[in-house]
């Protein structure tokens, strides 16, 4: 009835930009906790996770004991359902071991973006009031204590679980993930969690479990601030686990199947579409390093005999591009998910090919849709898998919309929209930002420009930001960047706007060449100009080593552009 249900709804849209998903399947209303317990119940001895770089492999079962143990010693420190507990670290297995434990809690996990200076630290925790803080040491350059120690100087003196912060009041417990030293006064080691609760302390977990909702908060992600201070998403049981359900599902998962996890866990890539898509079936999620390295990655893939692999477009191009690449047999990969930024057809088709990926997925969403709402179907034309971001995900309404609110013919372009199960719960305690982002009828507006065609697929053609608009002609910044990167010298392209006095704006692409691989701005003027209209050939190109980029990937186009202004300006009044 369901089915015949969304038909009608689509009548009433002929012409229009307007799909439903398919919808094959319940959703679940357990919470992450009791849905551990049933897995572990249907899979107790089979793998769970294996953290490379630190030599575990654990079962579900020992997984669970470890996850219960770490939720009962959250107990013991006081920790509450609803309390929020931050983490602040890359990937290892505590981190994995305290998202589930805060889940069955019925803590409220904040995750804190490892790239994070301490002004940024002291902004989040403040936001959301975050009591308990588990961190690593350190990371790459990142002295996390260090960082600690300037935003609480009169604290890390003082017993544990007596921190007294002026600049973090609500911040009372740091945990500190080190498995080498002893912790510094006012800190716990993590593993000092495991014998930490008695046996009261583990029948409070479970009372606890039994007052839980799916529907409850269960996790804040902070979207990245591109413009003012980033905003914490937060996401409840049925949003996060459901939105992974249904992703395993579109991947064909089981639990035969190994999904190796190079992204990072603080992001809904890592926890979402990882661990939680591996918990949702069974599966074993294999962490190659706690940062994304490319050589680690397709070793971790070939040793562990991985069968899935997830990342963002430059990742995969990394491990392409790698002088050991070709030594490295990828041949029991299968699928995964590549998501985060659009994917040029041709690094889809490498993917597919070269790294015999043939049912890789292309995924696309938001962080307050939990996050995906689109994806490509494994028995989707080839065309459609690698053009396209697929369609809308099951128990999810998709529109494109005109600046006005309505819904724009097929094949024109417009805002995505989309509306379901996985739209967040809000911003924590920001009811305005919410209203601007979730509209009365519910539907999540993306920022994002798409096109949909007759059967549904849509095409992300760029952002409403980032849409140039010169002398009168709207120019999509995609469409440019996929004729860059079928010339033989160009790794990665973006392009984008900036101000001109004359025009409004002007069209500029920055370039990264392929190691080894030589030429000018003036060749790819020609280039261009010999494959599309005069108005969309960038009048400034520039050749660059890297990009400024999010940690999960994706490219910062706003610093390109103020970099860009910036050197034109100072180019600028040295003429005059």
């Amino acid at each position: 009835m369901e089915k015949v249900n969304n038909r009608l709804e689509e009548s009433r849209y002929n012409g229009l930009s307007y799909h439903t998903g398919e919808v094959n399947s319940e959703l679940s209303s357990l919470t992450i906790g009791d849905y551990f317990e049933h897995i572990v119940d249907k899979n107790p001895e089979s793998p769970a996770i294996i953290v490379s770089h630190q030599g575990h492999n654990l079962s579900y079962r020992a997984y669970l004991d470890k996850v219960n143990k770490v939720a009962a010693a959250l107990v013991a420190l006081g920790i509450k359902p609803g309390d929020r507990v931050g983490i602040w670290s890359p990937n290892n297995l505590e981190w994995s071991l305290v998202q589930f434990a805060t889940a069955k809690l019925g803590a409220i996990m904040v995750c804190i973006n490892p790239a994070y200076r301490p002004d940024e630290l002291a902004y989040v925790i403040n936001n959301v009031a975050c009591k308990t803080l588990i961190m690593a040491k350190q990371f790459k350059s990142s002295n996390y204590l260090d960082m600690l120690r300037q935003l609480a100087p009169e604290s890390l003196h003082d017993e544990f679980d007596a921190l007294n912060s002026a600049r973090m009041p609500s911040l009372k417990q740091v945990i500190l993930i080190d498995d080498d030293t002893d912790a510094p006064a006012g800190v716990m080691n993590f593993n000092a969690l495991y014998g930490l609760a008695a046996a009261h302390h583990h029948q409070e977990l479970r009372d606890y479990a039994q007052t839980l909702s799916c529907h409850d908060p269960i996790n804040i992600q902070f979207t990245s601030g591109t413009t003012g201070n980033p905003k914490g998403a937060t996401l409840s049981h049925y949003n996060i686990l459901n939105n992974a359900k249904l992703v395993a599902d579109a991947m064909q998962l089981t639990e035969h199947d190994k999904l190796c996890i190079p992204v990072p866990l603080y992001h809904c890539f890592g926890m979402v579409l990882g661990n939680l898509v591996c918990l949702s079936v069974g599966a074993c999620a294999v962490f190659p390093n706690d940062s994304f390295d490319p050589l680690k990655t397709l070793q971790v893939v070939e040793r562990e005999r991985c069968t899935a692999l997830h990342g963002v477009p430059t990742m995969f191009i990394a491990q392409l591009e790698h002088p050991q690449f070709h030594q490295f047999d990828l041949s029991s990969l299968r699928t995964g998910v590549m998501a985060g930024a659009t994917c040029p057809e041709k690094v889809m088709r490498q993917v597919q090919e070269q790294m015999h990926m043939r049912d890789v997925l292309i995924g696309y969403g938001q962080t307050e849709c939990s996050p995906i709402n689109h994806i490509t179907d494994i028995a989707s034309p080839l065309e459609k898998r690698v053009q396209t971001v697929g369609k809308a995900m099951a128990h999810t309404e998709v529109k494109i919309i005109d600046e006005l609110g309505q819904l724009v013919p097929i094949g024109k372009p417009g805002e995505v929209c989309a509306r379901g199960y996985c739209v967040m719960l809000g911003y924590w305690q920001d009811e305005e930002k919410t209203k601007a982002t979730i509209d009365p009828d519910k539907w999540l507006h993306s920022g994002d420009l798409g096109v949909m065609d007759e059967e549904g697929y849509v095409q992300i053609v760029g952002r409403i930001k980032d849409m140039i608009i010169r002398g009168g002609e709207n120019i999509y910044p995609r469409e440019i960047e996929e004729v860059l990167y079928h010339h033989p010298a160009i790794q990665d392209a973006a392009v984008f706007g900036i101000q001109d006095e004359k025009y409004g704006e002007e069209v500029c692409a920055w370039l990264q060449l392929k190691p080894g691989q030589f030429a000018s701005e003036q060749e790819f003027s020609a280039y261009l100009k010999d494959k599309m209209a005069y108005f969309k050939v960038p009048r400034y190109l520039k050749i660059v080593e890297n990009y400024p980029m999010t940690v999960t990937g994706k490219l910062q186009k706003f610093k390109m552009r103020e970099q860009m202004e910036a050197e034109l300006a100072t180019q600028d009044s040295q003429v005059i």
